[in-house]
Order: structure tokens, then sequence, then C-alpha cells
């Protein structure tokens, strides 16, 4: 019995033989394409965001032209186009602020050209999960090719991680303990190639998850940027996205609930960013897969860390791509994970990791002998964050999991700035620092300023961590007892726009409870003076005020609210 395959999407551009298949073939033909190659061929959409101003994807126009050879070599025809580069390290105010703005451009571009597939080149934080987003909105076979973590930082015969040592030289500076000289050395033995972080920060956490839910092929995440394996997936995407363009194997067909459930299992055992609940939420949407902020609590409250990397353990990425890459640490997984979830390459999960071996223990350990048996995200509930707030626990101080103090309180970013150092700051160790007006309206964009840095006058005295409160991010690269993503954020005027200097909360990590210390009438008293006393919008214009408008809260993802869901690959009008 055969199967009637289903058109090529391309071939309603590049097939007929009359004014307007003349028009989309003859300029296309212009770059030096033979005739032949619009005969039936699958066309393959390449969306790269190369970028000199994102220095963790310098590498991907490299990366392009290998993707480019396995799909000549397949039989497909290699089309790339640009995308916005969101640089986690250089843009302002925030790189999540335009997240939203890449899915909206990838969603676009690759609805309104005559693509049959697309290959995702991304690396940097934001770039992974919003070209992802936008093309789950059109559901064409897609496969993800990332940029590669850069190889291990040194400093004077140490290995040195990305940012997570960024933060741990700053405050020692600013107690005195290193000297400046000894922090400006630091900074060019840090970054030594091109590449993402070689901490388990946001990039690397997304690179893992895209190799757990099956649409990276395997290693993907940890091979270094510069190592020559990389090309090697590269150039083996580039073949497979023609044979998933021909078989019209759907981004849906594989990002189905199971696949959302493997990826934050694989969240908790890596020890990955807290970014990732954010754009993972955002990805289910969508694709309309149902997830909750809660179930990433209850789907990690049984996982263990087994990763043993910076910020939450010792090594780094190149060091967990020797040890066994992810295959190994999804190997140890499996009593937990949906082995049967399908992948872009044809096998199961379990069928692809089956001859995975571990090469060192002491980079990726057992589920008997984690790194820690405290791991995954914590999501609280309370009178503080009644939507929710997130903690990664296994960056955090077990001392400080069950807290009470009282609340020094920034309204802002600006004021944490001037003065977080003050010698006059009424702060001692027991306090809680709450930083108000960075959230996703309030900032605008949700930076990732949530890991404050200590007060000064504590660092001098030994103070190495303090609980800390906000609507804001953090790194995947940082690290401290920090609650993260309150919602509703004070900008929206949930109860943390409320708290106000000597307020006592209470936290308590084990129980998942996070309270503001007041009394209901008190709350309520507050909360219409703050409704009484609002500012004009600060944003009149532009993509700013789109976003403010528009982008829902911490807890259902941040994407903005009309691009929840899909549109489709279907455009109907032809454009002449």
């Amino acid at each position: 019995m055969t199967t009637e395959k289903k058109p090529l999407r391309s071939s309603r551009s590049y097939g007929p033989k009359d004014k307007d298949g003349f028009i989309h073939r003859s300029w296309m033909k212009s770059q030096g394409l033979p005739p032949d190659v619009f005969d039936g061929r699958p066309v393959i959409g390449i969306c790269n965001t190369w970028s000199e101003l994102t220095p963790c994807n310098a590498g991907l126009r490299d990366l392009a032209e290998h993707v480019k050879r396995g799909v000549w070599e397949a039989g497909g025809l290699p089309l790339e186009f640009p995308a916005m580069s969101l640089g986690e390290t250089q843009m302002r105010p925030t790189a999540m602020l335009f997240r939203n703005l890449l899915a909206m451009e990838v969603e676009e571009s690759i609805r309104g050209n005559p693509i049959d597939a697309v290959v995702l080149l991304g690396g940097c934080d934001k770039t992974t999960p919003g070209q992802l987003m936008g093309a789950a909105s059109v559901d064409l076979p897609t496969i993800v090719v990332s940029s590669g973590p850069m190889l291990n930082g040194k400093f004077r015969g140490c290995d040195i991680g990305s940012g997570t040592d960024v933060w741990k030289f700053s405050e020692a500076v600013r107690a005195g303990k290193m000297s400046l000289d000894d922090f400006m050395a630091a900074e060019s033995g840090m970054s030594r190639t091109p590449g993402t972080c070689m901490t388990m920060g946001s990039a690397s956490t997304m690179a893992c998850l895209m190799e757990a839910m099956g649409i990276a092929l395997p290693y993907n995440a940890t091979a270094p940027a510069v190592d020559a394996r990389r090309r090697r997936i590269a150039h083996e995407s580039g073949r497979l996205i023609v044979q998933m363009a021909r078989n019209d194997l759907r981004l849906s067909k594989i990002l189905t609930r199971p696949a959302f459930e493997n990826a934050i299992r694989v969240l908790g055992a890596i020890g990955g960013s807290t970014n990732a609940v954010l754009h993972l939420l955002a990805i289910a949407g969508r694709l309309s897969v149902p997830l909750e902020l809660a179930e990433f609590d209850r789907l990690t409250a049984d996982i263990p860390l087994l990763v043993n990397l910076q910020p939450s353990g010792r090594f780094l990425m190149e060091d967990l791509h020797y040890a066994g890459g992810l295959p190994a640490v999804l190997k140890e997984l499996v009593p937990f994970l949906h082995v049967d979830a399908p992948t872009v390459w044809g096998q199961t999960l379990g069928q692809s990791i089956g001859s995975a071996e571990c090469f060192n223990h002491e980079v990726i350990r057992t589920l008997t002998e984690p790194v820690n048996a405290v791991a995954g995200i914590w999501v609280m509930s309370g009178n503080l964050c009644p939507d929710g707030a997130v903690v990664k626990p296994s960056a955090a101080s077990q001392a400080l999991f069950s807290h009470r103090g009282r609340a020094v309180v920034f309204e802002s970013i600006e004021d944490l700035h001037s003065r977080i150092d003050d010698p006059a700051l009424d702060v001692d160790a027991n306090s809680v620092l709450v930083l108000k007006g960075c959230g996703p309206k309030g900032y605008p964009g949700m930076p990732e300023v949530g890991n404050m840095p200590l007060p000064r006058k504590l660092l001098e005295l030994g103070v190495q961590d303090m609980l800390r409160i906000s609507d804001a991010r953090m790194s995947g690269t940082a690290f401290g007892t920090v609650v993260l993503h309150v919602a509703p954020e004070a900008e929206a005027g949930g109860p943390l726009a409320m708290v106000r200097n000597g307020d006592e909360i209470l936290f308590d990590g084990p129980n998942r409870r996070l309270e503001l210390l007041v009394k209901p009438e008190d709350l309520a008293a507050r909360t219409e003076a703050w409704k009484n006393s609002r500012p004009p919008p600060k944003y009149s214009r532009g993509y700013y005020q789109l976003y403010v408008q528009h982008v829902t809260q911490a807890n259902q993802g941040c994407d903005l609210d009309f691009l929840s869901g899909a549109s489709g690959s279907t455009v109907d009008r032809e454009s002449h």
C-alpha cells in the first residue's frame, strides 16, 4: 500500500508555470541558483541569529554553511535568512524585553516565505526560546542547532565560569578581598572563545532542554562552540531537516505534553536556569500544550541535582561534554522520563540514549549519590506572591531555607544602586532585601537583577548570602537565596508594591510559603493608596508601549497576550 505524500509548501510558489511562478523563480535565480533546484526540492529556511553584537552567536555564520552542506547533500535547497539577535550581555534595558519581538519576526518570516522546514540557529539566552516560540506558532518541521558553549575560562591556573565567577569576584572586590587589578586581569581569561556561557546559565539550560525534548541532535547542548563536532552536528541537522520536510514531521508532533514534562525534569537534574520556567510556559502556550507554573515544582520535587556544574556545583560545560554530555544525564534520569517520547531523528528518546555512557561521575552523578538531594524549582505561594514566585534551591543557602526578617526595601534598581553601599543603610544579616519595579511591565522586560548585591558593610563582616525577593529574573549563572518572578509584579499592583521598610517577611521554603506579615486590612489600605497615586504611563509609542500593554505576568510566561496560540503556516493570498 502506498501513501500519497503531501505536496511541499514551497511548490505553491516555485511550481506554477505562470506569471507568479515566473516571478518567484526568476528573482531567486539572480543569486546563481540553477533551474532544477525549483523542481520539487524541499526548501529549507535557515533562521540565523548571528551577530557581532552577540558574542555567544558569533560562530553561527560558520555553522550555517555546515547546515547548508547537509541540506544540499540530502537534496534540499537551503536558504538562509536573518533574525534579530539578542545579546544578553549587551542589550539594554534587557534582552528579555525583545524575546517576544524576535518571536514575532521569526513567526512571520517563516509563514510569509516559501519554505518547507526551518533550522533555528541560536544560542544566547533569549534567541533559542524566541525563535522556537515563533516557529511553534507556524508549526513546520523544525530543528534547533545551538551555537554551543565557549571553552572553560582560565585565570591563574584555575577554571573560571561565565557569570558565576563574575558575581563572586565582584563581591570579593567590594568586600576588600580582591584587588581591582586582579579583577581586571580575570576579565580576559573568562571569555576565551566564541560561544555561550560555559556555566549552566540560561543558554546552556535551553540547549539542554532542546535536546531533551527531541528537537536538537544528541550532544548539541554540550559540544563546545569551537569543537569540530559542533560542525558535524550542524551538517547532520541539515541532512535530517530535508527528510523531516519530506515526511511533514511538524514541531507539534514532537513538542507534546510528555516532551515538556521531560524538559522540566531535566531542568531539575542539571540545576538549570529559572529563566527556563518563563520560556517553557511561553512555548507551551504557542502550542496549546497545557502547562502551569505549579507543575515545575511538582515535576521536579523528586529530582536530585545530577550535574555538578556552576553555579550549583563545581565544573563547566566543557567538562560535562567530556563526561558524556546530556545523553549520559538522560540515561541516569530514565526512571523519571517519558522514554517513549519521539525525537526528530526518528528514535524514541529511550532508544537514542541506549548506548550513552558516563566517563566522569564527579561531573555527572548518580541518583543514589547526587550532587544535592534538594534541586529543581520551588514554586512559592502566599500573600506576597498570589500568582507564584520561584526559587532555585540548589543555588541557595540551606541555612536560609526557613527565614524570618524585616524588609529593607528598594523601590527601583536605581534606588538599590544608590543606597546598597551606604554605611548608613539600616540593614543587618537577618534582613530581607526587597526590590520592586523590575517585572515585565515595570522595568520593562524583567531584567536579571534579582540576585541583588549584598550591602558592602555586611560583605566586609563576612556575610555571604541573604534572602532577597523581587519581581525580577536572575541569570542562570547566578546564585544565592533569591526569590524571583514574584507575581503579580509591583508595577501591576501586586502585594510586592505594598511592602515597606521594617515589614516582617516569612520565607518557608520547604512548605513553599512566602508571607508578608501585615494585617489584611492594612495591606488593603496600602493597595488603595497605591492605586490613587499611580503616575501616568511611561511609554507612549513603539514596541515599549506595545509590550507594556500586552505582556503577561511571569506565571504565564511573559508572552504578549495576543501571541498565545498559533496561526499556522497557510497564507492564502498571492503577493502579485
